[in-house]
């Protein structure tokens, strides 16, 4: 059996009439009314709307997160979709140009590979069943309401005509976007159904989710899709609502986290934990890197997708914002500037140098993997007890959506600062007291950077 899962059942991807079927589909996936809205959270937004991203990060990482009702318009400036420096003018024609660049690109490939417009089902998963008669449904609907808007019309043909000038020289492999397709329809059922987002009606959900996926791995051949990036983008896709502003969301958000999907990538992140985990519990890293458990592969999962499963889902979103707000990875890094200019000021000092020099802290260490460790340290005794992989796999499994997230974040966020802390004692033990004031100054520096909760 076949279903279409974009446009109308009856007609194929470019038979329509561009100007008109462009106009229905931009309404299809835009949310115009969000782009003007406001932020109401304190000191972030100004009167014409523009947004102190510094300010928005430290609200998201002080406040554990924000609420659900400003999740939404958060995302797009956290994740890049809206200029922090745009206006609430200008943000409705930034909505309308990223609108038809999606449509024009979706339609680009559409044409290219017509036959994967529609997602081969063999008709046994009755959920895709409905999810394609809702889909339709949901469509035919906003293509009636947007018939009325012909007075945008020649605006939105003027934009759609520069789109596909900039999409003019894009290029498929079609062996590669075919296999990338055949992994996306395997996937895409497995997203997590029990979310409301895809109960009943919204499970038509799940082939837009498709079309954001085949449109990235399409015009990004370089990364392509590979397995999990269909949990990933599905967050995206459940706060935002919208498949136009999911797409340049999660396109921004893989800008930065594209190498976690490749081998070579998620290796250097698990290699950073298994540091991080020497350096705050020697003990239990001696144990985890015996013959039988030297890979730290139980934390994959954790470190892909970003603790999804370990948390209830609510604050599985909460923990993905404030892991994204990059603070304490900030902070690090000015941290680290400290560290240095003190270093050059004793560089180029007369008193004696012959003391180590002053320890660089790790700006690898993200604030992930100290949520991580600190999930680790807080089942040390039950880790201890595992004697190969299996033992490992099998605990961590049974820890899915049991953990506190106040509780790890606060224990998280004390580790970071101890490990700081006790790398900037490295240095500072044994000095005399004649620098103990100086050494006090840095201390309370490096301590006023953090909030602990």
């Amino acid at each position: 059996m076949e279903y279409l899962t974009n446009g109308s059942p009856r007609q194929t991807a470019g038979e329509e009439d561009s100007s008109h079927c462009f106009q229905r589909r931009v309404a299809m996936v835009s949310s115009p009314a969000l782009s003007a809205a406001r932020l109401t959270l304190p000191g972030v937004m100004d009167a014409e709307g523009r947004v102190d991203e510094s300010r928005l990060r430290m609200h998201i990482f002080k406040n554990g997160g924000v609420s659900p009702s400003e999740r939404g318009l958060a995302w797009r400036f956290l994740f890049g979709m809206y200029p922090c420096s745009s206006t609430a003018l200008e943000r409705p024609l930034l909505q309308e140009q990223l609108a038809i660049r999606y449509q024009v690109m979706k339609r680009k490939w559409q044409q290219f590979l017509p036959s994967a417009v529609r997602m081969h089902l063999n008709g046994t998963d009755a959920e895709l069943v409905a999810a394609v008669r809702y889909f339709d449904q949901r469509q035919a609907r906003v293509q009636q309401q947007a018939l009325d808007q012909s007075e945008v019309r020649d605006r939105l043909t003027f934009l759609e005509l520069q789109a596909q000038i900039l999409f003019e020289r894009d290029t498929f492999d079609h062996e590669e976007l075919r296999e990338a397709i055949r992994i996306i329809d395997k996937d895409v059922p497995r997203t997590n159904r029990d979310l409301s987002y895809y109960q009943g009606e919204g499970s038509g959900n799940l082939l837009v989710l498709r079309d954001i996926l085949i449109t990235y791995a399409a015009f990004h051949p370089e990364v392509s899709y590979a397995q999990g990036m269909n949990d990933l983008c599905s967050r995206f896709l459940e706060v935002l609502d919208s498949e136009v502003d999911t797409f340049w969301s999660f396109s921004c958000y893989m800008e930065k986290f594209s190498k976690d999907f490749r081998a070579d990538g998620l290796h250097r992140k698990i290699e950073l934990e298994a540091a991080l985990l020497k350096e705050l519990d020697p003990q239990l890293y001696t144990h985890l890197v015996t013959d039988n458990m030297e890979s730290f592969t139980f934390c994959h999962r954790w470190l892909l997708l970003g603790f999804q499963r370990e948390f209830e889902h609510s604050d599985a979103l909460r923990l993905f914002e404030i892991l994204s707000c990059d603070h304490l990875e900030l902070i690090s890094q000015q941290v680290d500037r400290a560290r240095y200019q003190e270093r050059l000021a004793r560089k180029y000092s007369t008193e004696d140098n012959s003391q180590s020099e002053l320890q660089a802290i790790n700006t690898d260490f993200t604030f992930e993997l100290f949520i991580c460790a600190a999930i680790l340290l807080d089942n040390r005794e039950s880790l201890l007890r595992c004697r190969d992989d299996v033992q490992l796999i099998q605990f961590t499994s049974s820890l899915q959506g049991t953990l506190d997230l106040n509780s790890t974040l606060k224990k998280a966020e004390h580790h970071f600062y101890n490990y700081c802390k006790r790398c900037a004692w490295d240095y500072m033990n044994g000095r005399c007291s004649a620098h103990k004031s100086k050494e006090e100054d840095f201390l309370y520096q490096l301590r006023s950077l953090f909030v602990l909760k």
